[in-house]
């Protein structure tokens, strides 16, 4: 399934305060931690650029004067803050706080830590490709948690033979987790609460009318939450490089 508005614009959540990778995140927020030499925002907006993403709207609360340094000098995406200095908005919240700055197109959503090594081709393409507006009012990128590392959680969803996701339920694991990256259609956030909120809200009422789906990432995801993590996905990282495989950014 394809649509006619193909997502150009994308949300970077980027405003946690990052207290699981503490230490490292005392001085310095989480989005500006390296993992394989590069700061993980930088891993995000070379992959968005590469996906034809013009535009990304990037929240920041957590040490944001760091933040803001180190993206004003960036040409590719064009680069929007949306500042939640007086109020950190959850990650429902700080989507709906930008949607001014989003238009009123389909636009992905990136968490700032979510990285991967790639598959056959891009992940971002193929889920820009497989967004069809018609029948989704979200679309994840989501990872087999079998092939995941760093994550130890017991899953997030289930996925039919049309891609669409409901709730594990039960006391099984469920066997895709979410990968840190969706497509919305500002109708997902019609009705939403005032300040902060979860998108997990939205979600769950996607879920029910049908319209939440999701895409098997191909390749690797990692999930870099505490400084142990970063040591696993570094040398994945570098086995990856000696197997030939590219990073963002290197095509």
């Amino acid at each position: 399934m394809t649509s006619t508005k193909r997502p150009t614009s994308a949300f970077v959540l980027a405003a946690g305060k990052g207290e699981r990778m503490r230490p490292l995140t005392e001085k310095h927020p989480k989005p500006l931690v390296s993992v394989g030499g590069k700061p993980l925002i930088d891993q995000v907006l070379d992959r968005l650029w590469a996906a034809g993403v013009a535009e990304a709207v990037v929240n920041v609360h957590y040490l944001a004067d760091q933040i803001e340094d180190h993206l004003r000098s960036r040409k590719n995406p064009k680069i929007t803050i949306s500042d939640e200095r007086g109020a950190l908005l959850d990650t429902g919240g700080g989507v709906a706080k930008a949607l001014p700055k989003l238009g009123r197109d389909p636009f992905l959503i990136h968490n700032s830590d979510s990285i991967w090594i790639e598959g056959m081709g891009s992940n971002l393409d193929r889920l820009i490709d497989a967004w069809d507006e018609t029948t989704m009012d979200s679309l994840m990128l989501v990872a087999p948690i079998a092939t995941s590392i760093g994550y130890d959680g017991p899953g997030d969803f289930q996925m039919d033979t049309t891609g669409r996701l409901t709730r594990q339920s039960g006391a099984r694991l469920a066997p895709f987790v979410f990968a840190g990256v969706s497509i919305a259609h500002p109708r997902l956030f019609d009705g939403a609460p005032k300040g902060p909120f979860s998108l997990n809200k939205l979600w769950n009422g996607a879920i029910e009318k049908g319209r939440l789906y999701g895409m098997r990432l191909e390749g690797i995801w990692m999930h870099v939450g505490t400084p142990n993590a970063i040591a696993e996905a570094e040398n994945a990282i570098a086995n990856s490089m000696t197997a030939g495989a590219t990073l963002p950014g290197e095509d």
